[in-house]
């Protein structure tokens, strides 16, 4: 059963702290408030199961083969906000049939307040974008598929 007492706080929080956004679980319920363009956007879903202890992620590559017509997958490294653009008002990084360089940054994760940029690692052309801008996103998450040069 959603508690719109809680969305209510936490819409009230995110706004008065001006922070992008916030989850809890209470109840068996998962709450999520986050800021996006249009306002602050809340879901409140039921969990599935309990959380699992916290462990030491392993290390995932950024770029790694897929089975995708041979196409190389740029990860996530961490938990975050995905942006194509440095700011809103500048041009995306990259766009779909960009020539890519390894180094070249092809997005933004923001995590935490930190903005933390996302190179290629394979030369070649961007194929296909997986993720919507400011959309969240997990640790391993595919973002952006190359075609090898």
């Amino acid at each position: 059963m959603v508690d719109w007492q809680i969305v209510k706080k936490l819409i009230q929080v995110v706004k008065e702290e001006e922070i992008s956004g916030l989850a809890i679980e209470e109840g068996g319920v998962k709450y999520e408030v986050r800021r996006e363009a249009g306002g602050i956007v809340a879901s409140p879903a039921p969990v599935a199961a309990a959380p699992q202890p916290a462990q030491a992620a392993p290390t995932v590559p950024l770029a790694k083969e897929t089975e995708d017509d041979g196409l190389t997958a740029i990860t996530s490294p961490m938990v975050g906000t995905f942006y194509r653009a440095p700011s809103p008002e500048a041009p995306p990084f990259v766009e779909l049939g960009a020539e890519v360089e390894p180094g070249k940054a092809v997005c933004i994760i923001e995590a935490m307040k930190l903005f933390n940029e996302i190179e290629a690692e394979v030369r070649g052309k961007v194929a296909k974008i997986l993720v919507e801008n400011g959309q969240p996103v997990e640790y391993g998450q595919k973002l952006m598929l190359i075609k090898k040069a």
